[in-house]
């Protein structure tokens, strides 16, 4: 992309210095098609960074699910167990401490 700035900014200056009006006009061309090339490259690497933000999010989602899933299979098992404190994930129901 920086590329294309500069090749843009070039195709500038020279049609800043061009004689005449033909030059001109061909200068400003390639200047909107650099421009134009620019803001293509601009939302394609827009689209690449948030298709890889996507993809980190789901696996941190997937991982968040796994994680939980083996919370929950912990607290079943300490709740049919009678461990104080454990809260059994089918009914939300803390099992007491012993006094």
């Amino acid at each position: 992309m920086r590329i294309l700035i500069i090749a843009a900014a070039s195709v500038l200056a020279l049609g800043a210095s061009a004689c005449t009006q033909a030059e001109q006009e061909k200068a400003e061309t390639h200047a909107e098609a650099a421009g134009d090339k620019a803001a293509e490259v601009a939302a394609q690497t827009g689209e690449v960074v948030e298709s890889g933000a996507m993809k980190a999010a789901q696996a941190v989602e997937e991982g968040a699910g796994k994680v939980a899933d083996k919370l929950e299979d912990n607290q079943a098992q300490a709740a049919a167990e009678g461990r104080p404190g454990a809260v059994d994930p089918a009914t939300d129901t803390r099992v007491p401490a012993k006094n």
